[in-house]
């Protein structure tokens, strides 16, 4: 029995979701998001979306608490939206960014300039004395997701000195030195 998968979906107002063949979209006042289902039923019925399975298959059990995680996403996301945060943690790290294009020194020869997609909208903040943070914001939880990693990985977090890209709160297991 799924414990996430029987949940129901509550839909907040101005938000609008849609079901037709096997495609479930979801409108609200931040966007629009779209998402192909199979094997399993989705239903919206008094304000909330619903996610039943008609038989206790291996397939269809392994895809009831997935699909009701993805609609809960999608339908937060239309409404509140996502935010990540990535603190750039290193001597000399710098972030900074015009439009959309965002510009990292990270200790390389050159610095990454890296284009991000017109849904997530990024922003840099650079205090004095506090290391570099860059804001990615979308109603998207899988692209914002998805663009955080790309740029964790440009240098990620180290277990000596713990410089690197990490996500804001992370915690970086740290190792001990060698000891002469």
């Amino acid at each position: 029995m799924s414990r996430i998968g029987n949940n129901p979906v509550a839909i907040p107002e101005g938000v609008t979701v849609e079901v037709k063949d096997n495609v479930v979209t979801v409108k609200g006042k931040l966007g629009e998001l779209t998402q192909e289902f199979d094997t399993v039923e989705i239903k919206v019925e008094d304000g909330n979306v619903l996610v039943t399975r008609s038989s206790d298959s291996k397939e269809q059990k392994a895809k009831h608490g997935l699909y009701r995680s993805l609609m809960n996403n999608m339908v937060e996301g239309v409404s509140k939206g996502w935010t990540k945060e990535l603190e750039l943690v290193g001597v000399g790290y710098r972030a900074s960014n015009q439009g959309q294009k965002l510009d990292l020194a990270l200790g390389f020869s050159h610095n990454i300039v890296l284009n991000i997609a017109p849904e997530v909208k990024v922003e840099t903040v650079s205090e004095k004395g506090k290391n570099p943070l860059v804001k990615l914001t979308s109603f998207d939880k899988q692209l914002v997701g998805q663009v955080a990693a790309k740029i964790r990985g440009f240098r990620k977090p180290e277990p000596y000195k713990g410089k690197g890209i990490k996500f804001v709160g992370e915690e970086i297991r740290r190792k001990a030195g060698k000891s002469a």
